[in-house]
């Protein structure tokens, strides 16, 4: 039985080339039929958030940006209370972007040094890197790799101003919207991604995923404590017209968490179907959901298991003067600093609109629950929520010169997370002017 399925495997890796699944935030109604994309349920990516025409490739890209902003009420975590501080930074970019026949690298780093006025003891070095690697190994198998590290002491840091951290169609695979307002912090992630077409309308494919959060100052980030996760993804996708896609798949997740002297397990496992609609150019819909168990282990506490339902709702809209991106989950998940498994419901919206040719409005916003799936906890912190929203004018002076005003704001609730009950309102406006000097590269 090995030659037969040894032989079929040799014959679909060296079958007449078709083309290999593209990006589905470029998917429109297809000329030719062999051509199949990767939905978004199943391709953990995050939607563009730039208008039609906007994306250039073969790029290396340097910048210097410099920015000055107030923040209303700052609460440092060792201190007694909030004050008002002025704020300077400065952001050095570098990026490369480079597209050929197979392969695409898409390279960025930043790092940030801001200063605090009068506070200086709150001057801080921040770190942003980032890098995709997509490699074409055959006509048919394709693979992509992703890494990222950010080390930022705010939540208003070079790696997530409020604007640009994109909406996913892929449901998260930890707590979102928990955040220690301005307590120092390292975040490390990377995953990867086969994809295996097996004819002109059936993909098979599989992801895999590691993450860390790291509280280097723990004073800073009291009720909040350091995780580690890691989970995959097996998925079988189906063409049934041009412009619609079928699918399944099973998820597992495993996030540990690290409060003092004990530990804290929670293991997911999801299977779930999924439908994705693109009836025209810059324009998809996906909807999916199934059945969701899960396990929580903690230290000196029974172990808490049960079964919830899984759904997620996601839209990405692109035209040459507008764009909007929206998703909705619900699940059951962990990490993000808390302790435990949190049953969680989740919104976020991201939109861009050119209201003239050189100005850009952009806004967006965020809106988490979460709810303690056991009510015997390590850390009692039974259930909390939080609302965040950015609002940016976005003005090219010159082909090298960018102006931009932004206005942020993140108010969380969390009972039993003293930082966040001491500091549960976030507001920040700056004012950014960025250099930046493009080098086309070869393909």
């Amino acid at each position: 039985m090995f030659k037969p399925a040894a032989l079929s495997l040799l014959a679909i890796l060296t079958a007449p080339a078709f083309p290999q699944a593209q990006s589905p935030m470029t998917f429109g109604p297809a000329v030719y039929t062999d051509r199949m994309a990767i939905p978004p349920p199943v391709s953990g990516e995050a939607y563009p958030v730039g208008l039609t025409g906007d994306a250039r490739s073969n790029l290396l890209r340097a910048g210097l940006s410099f920015r000055s902003g107030y923040i209303d009420n700052l609460y440092p975590g060792s201190g007694s209370g909030t004050v008002s501080e002025t704020t300077f930074t400065v952001l050095p970019i570098i990026s490369l972007d480079q597209t050929t026949a197979r392969q695409h690298r898409n390279l960025l780093y930043s790092p940030g040094f801001t200063f605090y006025r009068p506070t200086s003891t709150l001057n801080e070095i921040d770190q942003n890197a980032t890098l995709t690697y997509e490699y074409l190994l055959t006509p048919h198998l394709a693979m992509r790799l992703n890494d990222s590290f950010v080390q930022s002491s705010t939540t208003f840091g070079s790696a997530n101003s409020g604007y640009g951290s994109g909406v996913s169609g892929s449901p998260p695979t930890t707590i979102s919207g928990i955040l220690a307002p301005f307590a120092q912090r390292l975040t490390s992630n990377a995953d990867g991604r086969l994809s295996l077409q097996v004819s002109p309308y059936a993909m098979l494919g599989a992801t895999g995923t590691v993450g860390k959060l790291h509280y280097p100052k723990p004073s800073e980030a009291e009720g909040l404590f350091d995780s580690d996760e890691r989970g995959g993804t097996a998925f079988y996708i189906r063409r049934i017209t041009l412009s619609q896609y079928i699918g399944g798949g099973y998820r597992y997740g495993r996030v540990l968490a690290y409060p003092a002297h004990a530990e804290s397990a929670t293991d997911t496992n999801t299977a779930y179907a999924f439908y994705s609609l693109y009836p025209q150019q810059g324009f998809s819909f996906s909807l999916s959901g199934g059945p969701q168990h899960y396990q929580v282990h903690q230290t000196a506490l029974p172990t808490a298991a049960a079964w919830e339902p899984f759904g997620m709702a996601s839209m990405n809209w692109q035209s040459g003067r507008a764009s909007i991106s929206t998703a909705y989950s619900h699940e059951v998940n962990a990490g993000g600093g808390l302790v435990g498994a949190f049953r969680s419901d989740n919104a976020d919206a991201a939109v861009q609109w050119r209201m003239m040719r050189t100005w850009r409005l952009k806004l967006s916003g965020d809106y988490a629950t979460e709810n303690a799936v056991a009510r015997k906890l390590l850390i009692p912190t039974l259930q909390g929520h939080s609302i965040g929203g950015a609002f940016m004018v976005e003005h090219p002076i010159n082909e090298q010169l960018d102006l931009n005003l932004e206005y942020d704001r993140l108010h969380q609730s969390f009972a039993g997370v003293p930082v966040i009950i001491n500091n549960p309102d976030s507001n920040r406006g700056t004012i950014t002017l960025t250099w930046q000097l493009d080098r086309p590269l070869g393909r």
